[in-house]
């Protein structure tokens, strides 16, 4: 009773115990079992579908990651074996941690999954962490960049052309469902070297944007920060993402950073430098308060020449239509999966430069495919649908189920004397 009770008012519930192996417990207690590795087994909450608390058990637990967020560490599940990444972040008992509603609502293959969830105590009095566990991925798009660079070498360009088209995807669904990620950069692009699958992660910043809700203008990692973001717009678009899409993607093929900078002013000269100045109608686009026009008229330089020579032309014409100063201007996430920059993945023949076959990049859900239905021709290969007319007819995906916290003790995904708002920022 005292323990349903625990979990009913979203108190933390952890334990430690003795196993001999992952499975088997001994005593409840904080013990070693003779691998020498702890087993950590906790009361979680799966990331989708109802919410039905159950004992989750984890080892081989290290550090991979830490920052001004908190910790991300790799562990083992018990239960499968399957390896998992569980970010621990300090929770503010004022709010409902908004990563962790976005996340709940999201499920796609490009994005990371949310497996479980749980609360656990801090050192000090009153500290409460939240643990998202999260599928792990082993690398990033950032850490495959730094080695062909160290190398002087540019990524392939099919690669390219593969994590870009999933990024895309995953932007795609994401603002489809509302959700502005804020923060895309080369680091938060999880990949699978073997298999080539491209995940998006690390929706801290993420926030569903509401037309005339004001949200901070200080959002996004420099180097991948949209101009009004920098011109102080409090009011701007998703489309701040397809501006850091199209910065990660000429990041790929020039081999460095497009608009490096170290504080907005930095920025904005970068920027200035390719696109020319922009005109007063063009800021008004990007930010109608913003007075202080006084940066002199420099012209664009040629998108040709800001590329290596053998920068596929189609490439360069991506990236034009995903940098514009006018938000409006910029081409949708779906519209970049369907340009001719990618043509070549919708080739039956293509392969991976290892040989295996290209990850699943055309299975479209019912929901994916009304967002833009004109381009359904073009994101739905001639091959591709001739395979789902010959083979049986699959279920369709449905969209998560959103949760119901009335009824399930411990399904209560805050924390004790949590608000029911995480604020506007």
């Amino acid at each position: 009773m005292l323990k349903s009770l625990r979990i009913k008012m979203g108190q933390p519930h952890s334990k430690t115990h003795k196993y001999t192996r992952c499975g088997r417990r001994i005593n409840n207690v904080k013990l070693t079992g003779k691998d020498g590795n702890k087993v950590t087994t906790v009361v979680a909450t799966p990331g989708v579908g109802p919410d039905r608390p159950q004992e989750v058990s984890y080892t081989d637990t290290k550090v991979i990651g830490n920052g001004s967020f908190g910790v991300v560490y790799q562990a083992k599940l018990c239960d499968s074996g399957d390896l998992v990444a569980i970010k621990k972040v300090l929770q503010d008992k004022r709010f409902k941690n908004r990563e962790l509603q976005i996340m709940r609502k999201l499920e796609h293959v490009n994005i990371v999954k949310l497996r479980f969830f749980f609360y656990s105590s801090g050192e000090k009095k009153d500290e409460v962490y939240l643990n998202l566990v999260l599928e792990f991925v082993p690398e990033t798009v950032y850490r495959v960049a730094r080695q062909y660079s160290k190398h002087k070498q540019t990524i392939p360009i099919l690669y390219i052309k593969l994590y870009m088209y999933q990024l895309f995807r995953s932007l795609a669904y994401i603002h489809s469902q509302g959700v502005c990620h804020r923060d895309i950069k080369p680091q938060n692009l999880l990949l699978d070297p073997e298999s080539g699958v491209l995940k998006l992660c690390d929706f801290g910043s993420a926030k569903v944007l509401v037309r005339g809700e004001p949200n901070v203008s200080y959002i996004c990692s420099r180097y991948y920060r949209a101009p009004e973001l920098i011109f102080g717009a409090t009011d701007y678009t998703s489309q701040i993402d397809v501006w850091s899409a199209g910065c990660v993607l000429a990041e790929l093929l020039l081999g460095q950073p497009i608009f490096p900078g170290d504080s907005g002013v930095d920025q904005l000269v970068e920027i200035i430098k390719v696109l020319g100045t922009p005109s007063r109608e063009q800021i008004r686009e990007m930010n109608p308060n913003y007075q202080e026009f006084k940066f002199p008229q420099i012209k664009a330089h040629p998108w040709t020449k800001v590329f290596r020579p053998r920068t596929p032309p189609e490439a360069i014409n991506l990236v034009s239509r995903l940098l514009e100063y006018t938000p409006g201007a910029r081409i949708s996430p779906l519209e970049a999966c369907a340009h001719n920059f990618f043509d070549e993945l919708r080739d039956p023949n293509c392969r991976l430069p290892n040989g295996r076959e290209l990850p699943p990049l055309f299975n479209y859900t019912p929901q994916e495919l009304a967002i833009q239905p004109s381009l359904n021709a073009i994101l739905v290969p001639a091959h591709v649908r001739q395979q789902q007319q010959e083979s049986p007819a699959a279920p369709a995906v449905s969209p998560p189920q959103q949760n119901d916290t009335s009824s399930t003790p411990g399904a209560e995904a805050t924390p004790p004397g949590a608000a029911a708002t995480g604020g506007s920022a």
